[in-house]
């Protein structure tokens, strides 16, 4: 005996059906366009990505052959400064947002950082080159570097303060209840309990700055040399791939499509490490 159903039921599975359709079609688009990418990289920069690559200088223009290890160098480098800097700086005003803040002057500080986040990088790289390229009447590594960590500032300083706030409120009250001051509450006892949190957020925070062009365009410039000092200009990734692509030389385009799949190997590492720490216990004792 079958049941009829009612034009109303009839209508909302429908209606889901074909909710259910678009949403599963929206998502294979968004997989398959990153597996498009990346299939594309492999195609055009796996054959180029040999020892030499990673341990080789850039060969001058015409010339066959070549690496881009004072680009690997130079990123790591320009990376590892703006990480020393932005990381403490976003970690510090995240803990003051959760912790601290007022309700005026905390929506203020979150206001002004989502809206630092959403600065195109090519107005922060023209910032930098103002405040320091400008006044040192040079570029370099450094520059870079603070270009970079005002970027890094509020996605540290948004992720701290959001797994901040997801510790429960009662371990505050039980350390404060013991007599522990507020420092050594946050110390010993909050930051402890969001830190898988926090550490994924610094990672994804650090794997989005390390794809940046436009800022060490203006900043860090780019070197076919070795660079033996943080003062000068200083060769990065990003600005290869760029300076390689739009060169009329067919092995600089090969090199550029080694580059970019060894930038896109390194953000897929990063990410992987961050999906590791969450998965290995970033939630919070309840």
């Amino acid at each position: 005996m079958t049941i009829a159903m009612s034009p109303r039921n009839r209508r909302r599975l429908i209606v889901n059906n074909v909710m259910l359709t678009a949403t599963f079609l929206c998502a294979a688009i968004t997989v398959s366009s990153l597996f498009l990418i990346l299939a594309y990289l492999l195609k055009n920069g796996a054959q180029s990505v040999d020892l030499n690559f990673f341990t080789q200088l850039p060969k001058s223009p015409g010339e066959l052959g070549g690496g881009m290890a004072n680009a690997i160098v130079g990123s790591a480098t320009i990376v590892a400064l703006a990480s020393a800097i932005g990381l403490p700086i976003g970690f510090l005003a995240g803990v003051y947002l959760a912790e601290f803040s007022p309700k005026s002057l905390g929506f203020l500080i979150r206001y002004t950082a989502d809206l630092l986040n959403g600065v195109p990088s090519i107005v922060i790289g023209i910032f930098a080159w103002g405040l320091i390229v400008h006044n040192m009447h040079h570029f370099s590594a450094l520059a870079g570097g603070f270009a970079l960590s005002l970027m890094l500032i509020p996605i540290t300083a948004r992720g701290t303060e959001q797994f901040l706030l997801e510790v429960p409120r009662t371990m505050r009250e039980g350390a404060l209840a013991l007599g522990a001051p507020m420092w050594v509450t946050i110390a010993t006892v909050i930051v402890p309990a969001a830190r898988k949190g926090i550490m994924t957020s610094m990672i994804l925070g650090v794997a989005r700055i390390s794809g940046e062009t436009a800022p060490l365009l203006f900043t860090a410039l780019g070197n076919q040399y070795w660079a033996t000092s943080l003062n000068e200009p200083t060769a990065s990734l990003p600005v290869m791939i760029f300076t390689h692509a739009t060169a009329p030389y067919d092995d600089w385009h090969r090199q550029a499509w080694a580059a970019g799949l060894v930038l896109l190997g390194l953000v897929f590492i990063a990410n992987i490490l961050a999906r590791t720490i969450v998965s290995r216990g970033a939630s919070l004792p309840k």
